[in-house]
């Protein structure tokens, strides 16, 4: 939870039912008189993101702002942006899971956009009149419930492949490979499955996982006013080849320095943590 003087913020667990489709939910509110502008970290998971009160909005990669202006869905979140927060404005946003969003609409990738309204993806209306509902209720848990009773009939069974892809977690080894040979099917096959029903590659989840291990070594040392971050300790453990290559993560995930990083990770929201 983050408590600034007229900013709250804090994460909500999801059900057990449900935790296949969503590792957790964020809610955030501006009750100050001024805008307040955060930064979101990479989390190559897909959000869905219900704005109340004001407008919200977030800048792209390319620097043009978009607005949500009841109802939006980013991602695949591959680099960090900020989103801003004007005064009387409030946002709730349901995290996918691994291939969950693909289980929900079909696409795993939004190809033309990094965000839609997701009624262009159902060609329906029902989002909009979800936004309505939420908007009527007064407390997150009975949004939530809401969320998760609208979405039951929409949840597609997964795919055994995806299956296999989500459920892999041994280290050092590649789970292309380790899948392909298991099935008896290309590795090719596996590559394309893992981009259809995740919206990204085996080769880029595993990069960032890298990225991700050094940020959460580096905030656990950072959290110890007294220590000093050894970033040669920091490329060991999280095998990089040298500081360059840590450096160039940190900018392409970041578009900051470690250094930088460090500096100003307060603003950071770290939807992994």
């Amino acid at each position: 939870m983050e408590n600034k003087e007229g900013y709250n913020s804090y994460r909500i667990p999801v059900p057990s039912a449900f935790e296949e489709m969503f590792s957790h939910f964020y809610f955030a509110e501006n009750i100050s008189g001024t805008t307040i502008i955060q930064t979101l970290m990479p989390s190559f998971q897909t959000i869905m993101v219900f704005s109340f009160g004001n407008p919200v909005s977030f800048i792209t990669k390319e620097n043009d702002e978009v607005s949500v202006e009841k109802c939006l869905v980013i991602g695949p979140i591959k680099h960090a942006f900020d989103y801003i927060l004007p005064s009387s404005s409030e946002i709730l946003v349901a995290n996918f899971k691994d291939d969950a969003f693909f289980r929900f609409f079909g696409h795993a990738i939004l190809t033309q956009n990094i965000a839609v309204h997701p009624d262009e993806l159902l060609n329906e209306n029902c989002f909009h009149l979800l936004w309505s509902d939420l908007g009527k209720l007064t407390d997150n848990e009975s949004r939530i419930n809401h969320i998760l009773s609208f979405s039951k009939p929409y949840i597609r069974s997964r795919n055994h492949i995806a299956s296999q892809i989500a459920g892999f977690n041994v280290d050092n080894l590649s789970p292309v490979k380790e899948i392909s040979e298991k099935n008896q099917i290309s590795e090719r096959t596996i590559q394309l499955n893992h981009k259809k029903h995740f919206g990204y590659s085996a080769k880029e989840i595993s990069r960032y996982q890298r990225f991700l291990k050094a940020i959460q070594q580096v905030q656990s040392i950072a959290a110890s006013n007294d220590a000093k971050v050894d970033w040669f300790e920091v490329i060991y453990e999280c095998g990089y080849y040298d500081q360059s290559q840590l450096i160039h993560d940190f900018k392409y995930y970041l578009n900051l320095t470690p250094s930088k990083y460090l500096k100003f990770q307060q603003g950071i929201c770290n939807p992994r943590s």
